[in-house]
């Protein structure tokens, strides 16, 4: 099994963040983060995008893992 870099990392955890965040809003109709950063402000939208961003990542170097088996 192929370590995870530091890039893998950050994707790792910020797709587990939007995971939770996704998970709040189905179960308790409750945003973490506009909860947090207010509704749809600058940083909320960079952090969605981050996530968004991680979870395309991770799907195109997940792949690769899953091949070398």
């Amino acid at each position: 099994m192929k370590k995870m870099n530091w890039l893998d990392w950050v994707a790792f955890i910020l797709v587990v963040i939007g995971a939770i965040n996704w998970g709040l809003i189905g179960l308790f109709s409750w945003n973490l983060v506009e909860a947090i950063f207010g509704d749809m402000t600058t940083i909320s939208r960079v952090i969605y995008t981050l996530v968004g961003v991680s979870a395309v990542y991770r799907v195109f170097t997940i792949g690769g893992k899953i091949s070398d088996k």
